[in-house]
Formats: structure tokens, C-alpha cells, sequence
């Protein structure tokens, strides 16, 4: 793929006002909630962070999977929670309160975890190691431009919610169209790049991204069963598991490893079925007691 200095910088950009927009609402109790109430974000973050990575690792070692497909899981898996998992868990009756905790706390942990479990789990399988030393993944710079793009916009949007909280309420809703629609543009540049690679591989790749999502909501659940979760932390958790920020993914990728046309791909497609398989399950959720 063909990117310039100018196009990784709007992507980058795009990145921020994203996270920026989805802080607007968020409250410092949303991260003093892990303290005071920590059972349930705590079990979901450790299935965030260390069942679905190393999960992933196995499952993609087992099974034998592509060394360029099983990176790109490998990094989706040490993404954080994704922004509209917050909307996914009001529409399944979940505890909203546990699925913005998980969001924020994950979105700051996740500039240091993101890049360190990518760089692990990818070394771990001996069959995308090669790989991972080829494309010379540098951690310090990936957690540099995740810390940029994540943690900078989440203390400004929440310094500009807490000042302007009239003007953030209202933006809210407009912010997380927004949203959506940057994160589908990114996925249209993915597959537009990637055009032939995807036309070749797009069965197994589809077939790899549902299996992979399976496995992650899967974790999520299991952990809030371990956890002894009230059912409506357990549906947080587990979108929370489940919707990951491919957004992220898709920026790392687009900004170090451009040639990684495998590796975009589960990232992009990743991007388009957790919104399809989230708005189910919600749909699913929403019709049973609690």
C-alpha cells in the first residue's frame, strides 16, 4: 500500500477527534469505579488483556492459520475495547456503567499493552515470529503514536466535557456518527487497497474474522461466568471482550506496516463483522430477563 507523510497524518488525526468525541461524556468516577467497584471491570480487563491475546496465540499456533492472518489477530486481540461497545451494552440491558469504565480504563492501559502483547504473542508463535522480526516492529514508537491518539484525546475530551458539559451532551450523539463514519472510511481504504488479496482470500478471511470474534465474546463471557458476575455486568464485559478498537489496529497497521496486506485485511474485516455480530447479540440480549 502507498501511503504518504500527509495521509498517515490525517489518518492519525481521524484517530484522535474519534477518541476525543467518545470522551467528551466520560467522568473521572469512570475510572475511580475500578476501585470502588472493581469485580467486574477488573475480570473484564484481565480477559481483554491477557485470555483473549494469549488465547488468540494458541488458537492460531493449533490450527495453523496464515503467518500474515494470525498477526493481524494477534493484534486485533491486543487492541482495547471499541467505542460503540458502550451503545452495544445499553441496547443488550448490560451495566453501561462497567462497559465505559472497561472502555476508558482499557483505552489508557492500552498504550502500553497494546504495543507489548502485539510484540509477545506475535514473537510466541513460532509460525508469524519470522514474520514479526521482518516487518521490525519497534514497541517504543507504536506505544509513542497510541499514546497520541488515545490517551492525549481522552484527557482533552473529558477537560472540554467537564467545561463545556451543555455543549458535549449535545454533541455527543452527532460525534459518534461521526465516528462511525470515519472508522467505515478506513475500512473502504483497507479493502481498496488490498482489492485483489481480498478477492482471493475473502471466504477464509471472513471465516477466520467470525471465528475469531466467536472466540472473543466466547472469553468475555467465560470470564464474567468465572467472576460470578451479575448477568448485566456479564453482557458489559462481554461486548466489551468482544467489540475491539480495529480502528486502532487499522492505524498501526496503516502508519508501520503498509505492506501487510494479510494483516489489514483481518483488521478491516474485523472492523465490519464485530458491528454485525455486536448489534445481534444486543438485539438477542434485549429480548431476555436479566
Amino acid at each position: 500500500m502507498d501511503f504518504n507523510s500527509a495521509d498517515l497524518v490525517v489518518m492519525n488525526v481521524a484517530i484522535a477527534l474519534m477518541m476525543f468525541g467518545v470522551s467528551l461524556q466520560l467522568k473521572t468516577d469512570d475510572f475511580s469505579r475500578l476501585l470502588t467497584q472493581p469485580k467486574a471491570p477488573v475480570a473484564g480487563l484481565i480477559a481483554q488483556f491477557l485470555l483473549l491475546p494469549l488465547a488468540t496465540c494458541a488458537a492460531t499456533w493449533l490450527f495453523s492459520v496464515p503467518p500474515e492472518f494470525a498477526l493481524g489477530m494477534i493484534l486485533v486481540a491486543s487492541c482495547p475495547g471499541g467505542t460503540f461497545s458502550n451503545v452495544m451494552t445499553w441496547m443488550a440491558r448490560g451495566n453501561v456503567a462497567v462497559s465505559v469504565t472497561m472502555t476508558a480504563v482499557s483505552s489508557l492501559v492500552a498504550v502500553v499493552l497494546t504495543p507489548v502483547n502485539f510484540a509477545f504473542y506475535g514473537w510466541l508463535n513460532p509460525d508469524t515470529r519470522p514474520l514479526l522480526q521482518q516487518i521490525a516492529i519497534d514497541p517504543v514508537n507504536v506505544l509513542l503514536l497510541v499514546a497520541l491518539v488515545l490517551a492525549l484525546p481522552i484527557f482533552l475530551g473529558m477537560a472540554v466535557g467537564r467545561r463545556f458539559p451543555l455543549q458535549s451532551e449535545r454533541s455527543e450523539q452527532p460525534m459518534r456518527w461521526f465516528s462511525l463514519l470515519l472508522f467505515l472510511g478506513f475500512i473502504v481504504v483497507a479493502l481498496e487497497k488490498n482489492f485483489a488479496l481480498f478477492m482471493e482470500h475473502a471466504a477464509g478471511i471472513l471465516l477466520l474474522v467470525m471465528a475469531h470474534n466467536s472466540l472473543a465474546l466466547l472469553v468475555g463471557h467465560g470470564a464474567g461466568k468465572l467472576a460470578r458476575l451479575s448477568a448485566a455486568d456479564r453482557r458489559a464485559v462481554t461486548m466489551e471482550v468482544g467489540i475491539q478498537n480495529s480502528g486502532l489496529g487499522l492505524m498501526i497497521l496503516f502508519t508501520f506496516f503498509p505492506q501487510a496486506g494479510g494483516m489489514i485485511l483481518i483488521t478491516a474485516m474485523w472492523g465490519i463483522w464485530h458491528l454485525v455480530s455486536g448489534l445481534t447479540l444486543a438485539q438477542v440480549w434485549a429480548r431476555k430477563p436479566l
